[in-house]
């Protein structure tokens, strides 16, 4: 493991990471967990990120980057304070996964993969959630919301705007 001494991530995190580097037989297969984990303290997987899980590692930052590519749950850029990921898998597409996607884009005002100038929401479409027996669903950074139409989209989008200060 190595030894960090000036850390991007808070003391908690960077616990979290050295005690992740010795439970695994392969120190390498602590990488999504540090990536998922960086994320959800950062924000995003930035460069300075990066750098620092391959050190911790003793990866290059090649090896980061290519699994970073990988996974459609890692984001290189900032994402809103709400992630809002609509599913179009099969279930949902059929009980109109699509309309609702075209709903949040035209209530937010912005597309796949962007973010509201605000930086309170980003919109995504993703293949699946998981959530096929209640469908269409919808996950919000990490919470689920199903049998959704538009009225209740509406709701859910008009409840985390509520969580924000006035």
């Amino acid at each position: 493991m190595a030894t960090i001494p000036n850390s991007i991530f808070t003391p908690t995190t960077a616990a979290r990471f050295d005690k992740l580097a010795t439970i695994y037989p392969v120190k390498r297969s602590a990488l999504v967990p540090m990536l998922l984990y960086a994320q959800d303290e950062i924000g995003y997987v930035s460069d300075p990120v990066v750098a620092e899980i391959a050190q911790r590692l003793d990866l290059l930052e090649l090896d980061v980057r290519n699994v970073l590519s990988y996974y459609s749950m890692l984001r290189t850029v900032p994402a809103g304070k709400y992630n809002v990921q609509v599913c179009t898998n099969i279930s949902c597409m059929l009980r109109g996964g699509f309309e609702l996607l075209d709903h949040c884009k035209h209530t937010l005002g912005i597309g796949h993969k962007e973010t509201t100038p605000d930086g309170l929401f980003s919109l995504e479409e993703v293949e699946c959630i998981g959530a096929c027996c209640w469908a269409p669903a919808v996950q919000v950074n990490y919470d689920f919301h199903d049998d959704l139409t538009p009225e209740k989209m509406d709701a859910v989008l008009d409840s985390y705007r509520a969580r924000e200060p006035k």
